[in-house]
Parts: structure tokens; C-alpha cells; sequence
């Protein structure tokens, strides 16, 4: 069939699965381009691993170290006349890829927050690798079915206690205008946020794995945040989605505990803004975004998300002295290019003059909508997107 983006609002309905083994293809060779990760790991479990951060992160380990790799993702395959996700697109591309290159990925197709997918995994990691030395939390989901209580939770996106009014931007057609959120009506929204996104589930897998006897000697896990700007504060970090970071990040303690006797250890990285399915629901954040392009381009120091994934690794997590830094809460930052002064201020001065009539000469928002398109396996050159494509495509490990 001919596979052409069709969106709604911040979500584009179709994928491309060229042009998703391309997008795999290009950061696969970004990861190789930057060499071997020393001493980085050799059997990595990826919750969440079929779109940004996840399936960075998974590049960055099997390529950059060579690791085994298991991704555990929740997407829908392809049918006939009908186009996969763009997650299922890519899982299938890079099982291809690190198969050609002769290392072993395979992956789980279902509801990670379920028991049902945990004892898979659980299943999948004894047969084939014994035990795993780096665990990956990027789930992001909008719903959670409890698996111990049956609840259905659900995730808003509001402010706590008073509106939130300020500028955003349809990315598809430039036009900045006025945006008000109302503030969420109960604290059960705020509970419902926290079980979804939230440090439960990502507690659950660290002690499914660790009682199977899965988690290797000196085992690592870390899971993603974000904080950014004071202009995103009501929206983001001091809203709903910023109570479930609290707690994410609240977790490692907990999870400290677990694998005390493993001398293992548990982080959350604190990474940069970058245009995911996730951030493009969130009003003012693509106008934030679009902005902060523009300024880190101009200084050389822009990053995608294979940029900060594999800075990550090599960088942070898996340095030649093992020692890791940490910010005074303990968290890994991989945002400090963003967060840097002289970043912060100029896009300060940029969101207060940016309008519908300036914004694609102040801001970079062509490079966001190319991003975004991106993500879905469009916009890439060489790749002739009128011509029929084969939709049907299988992730190798998975039986449909």
C-alpha cells in the first residue's frame, strides 16, 4: 500500500516502515560512530522499548557494548491494508539490524504493567540469558489496569490548584495562541496520575526479577524524568505529570533496598526536552521546544534522543572510573546542556516576543515538525513515499 502521514492533532495515525528501518538504521550508526562503551552492559532488559528514550537506550546498549538485548513494548502489528505502529515498526528493524550484526534481541509484545507480561519476561530471561545487569524503566502510558487491585487508572495532564494560562503552538501550522488549562477537580486525579507514571510498577519488576534470581551481581536500573523550565512549572513539574515524577524519582530508595545484597543500584536520569509522541501532547511544550532547538543549533550543543541516550551510557552510567555524578537529589542529569544559563535565558527572551507572525524565524519549528514526523517513519530522504510499501512486517522473535 502507499503509506502517506494523516494526523490528528498531536498524533499521526500512520507509520512508515522504511522509513522506520531508516530512522533505526541512522541512529545505529550514530551509536557505532562514537565507539566502544567501556565496560557498559552485556544483558539489558528494556521496559518500554520500542519508541524514544526506550528504543535509544536499547541501541545504545547493543550497539554500543555489544549487549543482548530484550525489549518488552505494548504496539500494534500490521494487518493487511492497514499500517503497524511506529513502535512495532521499529522493534522490527532493530531486531533485524542487531540480528544481521550477530547479536541476540528479542521482544514481548503486551500490557507491561500486567503480571502476565512480568512472569513472560521472567520466562524469556531464564531460558536465554540467565540473568540481565541493566534494567530500563521508560514506560510511558496514559493508562494503567492495577495487576493487584483489577483499578483502571487513568492520567491527566492539568495544574494543581489555580489555571494555567500561557502561550502554544500548533506545531502542523505555526500559530502561537493563548492556551488555559483548568486545574485538576480532586486529588484523585492526582492519585491516578501517580499510579500510571508513577515508581509502583517500575518497584514491581525490580522485585518480580529480583525473587527469579534475574538480576546479575552489581545490577543497574534506571528510569527517565524530566524537570525543565520554570515557564513549563504549572503545566509539567508542578502539575499532575510532576507528582508522578516525584515519585518515580521517590522510588530509588526502595529500590536501593532491593538490591542492597546484589551491591546493585537504582538512578533516574533527568534527560533534555525533546519532541516524543509523549511531549507533543503537552501544550506549551512544543512552543518550549521549538525555541530551545533553535537556540542549543546555534551553539553547537543540540541533542536528539539517540545523542542523549548514548551520552548516558558512556557518560554517565558506565564511566571508565565507574564513578557516576549525581545532582544534590541524587539524580543523573543529562539535561544540563538545556538547563545551562545562558540556554535558559536566551529562550526566555525568545518566549516572550515569539508569535504566530515570527515564529519560523526565531524558533526552530520546521525542525520540530520534521521531528515529529520522524518519529512515524516520515520525512527521510531517499525514501520515496508515493511508492507502494510492503506494510506487513514482522518483528522477528514474536509470532503473530
Amino acid at each position: 500500500m502507499i503509506i502517506q502521514p494523516r494526523t490528528r492533532g498531536f498524533i499521526c495515525l500512520t507509520s512508515h516502515p522504511q522509513g522506520a528501518a531508516q530512522n533505526i538504521k541512522n541512529q545505529i550508526e550514530y551509536v557505532k560512530s562514537k565507539g566502544e562503551i567501556a565496560n557498559g552492559p552485556k544483558k539489558v532488559l528494556v521496559i518500554g522499548a520500542s519508541t524514544g528514550f526506550g528504543i535509544a537506550s536499547r541501541i545504545s546498549a547493543a550497539f554500543g557494548s555489544g549487549a543482548a538485548t530484550i525489549g518488552v513494548f505494548f504496539e500494534k502489528p500490521a494487518a493487511e491494508g492497514k499500517p503497524g505502529t511506529a513502535g512495532w515498526y521499529n522493534s522490527a528493524a532493530f531486531e533485524k539490524e542487531a540480528h544481521e550484526a550477530g547479536l541476540y534481541a528479542k521482544s514481548i509484545n503486551g500490557d507491561a504493567f500486567s503480571d502476565d507480561i512480568k512472569k513472560q519476561t521472567i520466562e524469556l530471561i531464564k531460558k536465554d540469558l540467565g540473568q540481565v545487569d541493566l534494567v530500563v524503566y521508560s514506560l510511558a502510558s496514559p493508562r494503567r489496569t492495577h495487576p493487584k487491585t483489577g483499578v483502571a487508572h487513568a492520567s491527566v495532564l492539568k495544574p494543581i490548584q489555580e489555571p494555567f494560562t500561557d502561550k502554544t503552538v500548533d506545531f502542523h501550522t505555526g500559530v502561537v495562541s493563548d492556551i488555559t488549562i483548568q486545574p485538576v477537580e480532586n486529588s484523585e486525579d492526582i492519585a491516578n496520575t501517580v499510579a500510571v507514571m508513577g515508581g509502583e510498577d517500575w518497584k514491581f519488576w525490580i522485585e518480580d526479577l529480583k525473587a527469579a534470581g534475574l538480576l546479575a551481581e552489581g545490577a543497574k536500573t534506571v528510569a527517565y524524568s524530566y524537570i525543565g523550565p520554570e515557564l513549563t512549572y504549572p503545566i509539567y513539574r508542578n502539575g499532575t505529570i510532576g507528582r508522578a515524577k516525584d515519585d518515580l524519582e521517590g522510588t530509588v530508595p526502595a529500590i536501593n533496598a532491593i538490591l542492597s545484597d546484589l551491591h546493585g543500584v537504582a538512578y533516574v536520569s533527568v534527560n533534555k526536552a525533546l519532541v516524543t509522541q509523549s511531549s507533543s501532547a503537552i501544550p506549551v511544550v512544543p512552543l518550549y521546544i521549538s525555541l530551545l532547538y533553535k537556540v542549543m543549533k546555534e551553539k553547537g550543543i543540540h541533542e536528539g534522543t539517540i545523542e542523549q541516550m548514548q551520552r548516558l551510557f558512556a557518560e554517565r552510567l558506565y564511566t571508565a572510573d565507574g564513578k557516576v555524578l549525581l545532582d544534590d537529589k541524587g539524580r543523573i542529569r543529562v539535561d544540563d546542556l538545556e538547563m545551562r544559563a545562558d540556554v535558559q535565558a536566551e529562550v526566555a527572551a525568545l518566549w516572550e516576543k515569539a508569535n504566530t507572525e515570527n515564529l519560523t524565524e526565531i524558533s526552530d519549528i520546521e525542525g520540530y515538525r520534521n521531528e515529529f514526523f520522524n518519529l512515524f517513519g516520515f520525512n527521510f530522504d531517499g525514501i520515496d513515499y508515493n511508492a507502494d510499501t510492503n506494510e506487513v512486517v514482522a518483528v522477528p522473535s514474536i509470532e503473530n
